[in-house]
C-alpha cells in the first residue's frame, strides 16, 4: 500500500513537472497533477483496452506505431474531461505521452 502511494506522489509531482517543462501543456498546480493522474489511470483502464482491441488492425500495419496515437487520444481525453489540464494540438500530446511513459518508467524502477 505505501509503494501504490509513493508512486502516485511521485507520478503527480513529476506530471506536474512534465507541465512546467514541455511547450504547449499547462496544469493548474499540484492538485490539478494529481487529478490528472487518477484521470489518465481510470481512462488507460477503461477506454484504452476498447481502442487497442478497434484498433488492432491498423496497429500490426503499423508495426505497433498506432499505439502512440492511441496514446495521444487518452491524454485529450483528459485535456476534454479536466477544466485544469490543457494540451495544446497532437505533436505536443504526442510528446506529453512519451514523456509520461517514461516519467512512469523511472518510477516503476525506483519504488518496485
Amino acid at each position: 500500500m505505501l509503494g501504490f502511494i509513493l508512486k502516485f506522489i511521485l507520478t503527480a509531482v513529476l506530471v506536474y513537472g512534465l507541465s512546467m517543462v514541455l511547450p504547449g501543456v499547462a496544469l493548474g498546480g499540484l492538485g490539478s497533477a494529481a487529478i490528472l493522474v487518477v484521470v489518465l489511470g481510470i481512462l488507460n483502464a477503461i477506454v484504452k483496452p476498447i481502442l487497442k482491441l478497434l484498433g488492432f488492425p491498423i496497429t500490426v500495419l503499423t508495426l505497433g506505431l498506432f499505439l502512440l496515437v492511441i496514446n495521444v487520444i487518452i491524454v485529450k481525453m483528459a485535456d476534454y474531461l479536466m477544466v485544469s489540464f490543457d494540451v495544446h494540438g497532437f505533436l505536443n500530446a504526442l510528446l506529453f505521452s512519451i514523456a509520461l511513459s517514461l516519467v512512469n518508467a523511472v518510477v516503476d524502477l525506483v519504488v518496485d
